[in-house]
């Protein structure tokens, strides 16, 4: 078999992987209202497999240095989310995700250009964090009808999510860990959950799945942290471990944070 056709045989396999993953996930959140939706979706249903890929074909030390650029791409995510919780109270989803993408992309160019260090990335998890979670707190309760999936839902999402694999896999080849770093950050899942969500369930609804999903962003946030540190001392498979680790263990702390504080109508999540 020749090296073009394994690769191409390789990569169709981790697209078909990362994206059955995905429409899993997404299928749990349509039956789940925005708290427990926006646990699922930062949950890393795209990313994590981006870096597993990029694990089998990099050391260590790449995987830490992506991570590294990786962390301001999560306060990118989370600026995001604000432009699109505000935009679609009261416009549409083509202005209200195109605004979100285009907040995104800008920050992807900073990163691009700056020489980040882990303070700094930390820095602005912090200060992005500070300036959207008190102005997405009002929006984060919706009610979600029963949703009717279409026949073009699950090839949508799955589209998606393949072709950011196919993206990171192939440009991993060419760019250095850096530009990795932001490519498997792309907010995949959100995109799609806004794209399958607003024409159905309409713009509030799906904005409060994004405005809770502030909560689980912290936590990949600090799981993006451990992966950097755990990276060269433990190798590969324990740094990716650990940090889908503190993935689950962050959500699963708001879940129960928040079944304990909803008899006051309060929730967290």
């Amino acid at each position: 078999m020749s090296p073009e056709l394994t690769f191409l045989l390789s990569l169709a396999l981790r697209m078909a992987v990362s994206a059955a993953f995905v429409v899993i996930a997404s299928m749990i959140t349509e039956r789940s209202g925005p708290a427990i939706g926006a646990l699922v979706a930062t949950l890393p249903v795209s990313a994590g497999p981006s870096y597993l890929f990029l694990a089998l074909d990099h050391d260590a030390a790449f995987i830490g240095e992506s991570a590294l650029a990786s962390l301001p791409m999560n306060a990118a995510t989370i600026l995001m989310c604000l432009v699109f919780v505000h935009l679609a109270q009261r416009r549409g989803l083509g202005v209200s995700l195109a605004a979100g993408l285009a907040v995104w992309f800008v920050c992807a160019a900073l990163v691009r250009a700056v020489n980040w260090t882990l303070p700094g990335g930390i820095l602005f998890n912090i200060v992005a964090l500070g300036v959207c979670l008190p102005l997405v707190q009002r929006f984060r309760h919706a009610k979600m009808p029963l949703i009717t999936r279409r026949w073009y839902d699950i090839p949508l999402r799955a589209a998606l999510v393949a072709t950011l694999v196919a993206i990171v896999v192939t440009l991993s080849n060419i760019v250095g860990p850096r530009v990795s770093g932001v490519i498997a950050l792309f907010p995949a899942v959100f995109t799609s959950l806004i794209l399958i969500l607003t024409p159905r369930i309409g713009g509030r609804a799906t904005a409060a799945v994004l405005a809770n999903g502030q909560w689980g962003l912290i936590g990949f946030g600090i799981a993006i942290v451990v992966l950097h540190f755990a990276a060269q001392p433990l190798g590969r498979a324990t740094a990716l471990s650990l940090a889908l680790a503190t993935c689950i263990a962050w959500n699963l702390g708001l879940y129960f944070y928040g079944r304990r504080v909803r008899p006051s109508s309060k929730p967290l999540t």
